[in-house]
C-alpha cells in the first residue's frame, strides 16, 4: 500500500499563489505516474495535471496550463503543484493520486487509473 498526504492548501486571493505538496510513504517503490485532481460539491472529480515517474514529462488540463506546474523529487517521494495566476474557478478540494508502476498508457487522466488517492486538501480563492 501506499499513503498519500496533501498539503500546502489554503485562502488566497485571485492573481496569487499556492504550492500543494504530495508525500508518499509506505511501498513507495510500487507507484509510477502521480495525478492531482480536484473536487466542488456537487461535481465529479475533474483532473488537473499528471506527472510521469521520472518527472520528465507533464500533462495539464486546458484551463491550468500555462499556470499550473507539477514536479517531483522520487528520492524524497514527494509531488509539488505550483500553482500560481490562481482564479476564483481554482476553488476545490485537491487530490493527489498516484498509479501502480508500470502502466504505461500516457497521459493518465481518470480518477480510476490511479489506486491511491490522499485525503484532499482545500484551496479557496477569493474574488
Amino acid at each position: 500500500q501506499v499513503q498519500l498526504v496533501e498539503s500546502g492548501g489554503g485562502l488566497v486571493q485571485a492573481g496569487g499563489s499556492l504550492r500543494l505538496s504530495c508525500a508518499a510513504s509506505g511501498r513507495t517503490s510500487t507507484y509510477g505516474h502521480v495525478g492531482w485532481f480536484r473536487q466542488v460539491p456537487g461535481k465529479e472529480r475533474e483532473f488537473v495535471v499528471t506527472i510521469n515517474w521520472g518527472g520528465g514529462r507533464t500533462y495539464s488540463a486546458d484551463s491550468v496550463k500555462g499556470r499550473f506546474t507539477v514536479s517531483r523529487d522520487n528520492a524524497k517521494n514527494t509531488v509539488t503543484l505550483q500553482m500560481n495566476s490562481l482564479k476564483p474557478e481554482d476553488t476545490a478540494v485537491y487530490y493527489c493520486a498516484a498509479a501502480p508502476l508500470g502502466k504505461s498508457r500516457w497521459p493518465l487522466v481518470m480518477p480510476k487509473d490511479y489506486d491511491y488517492w490522499g485525503q484532499g486538501t482545500q484551496v479557496t480563492v477569493s474574488s
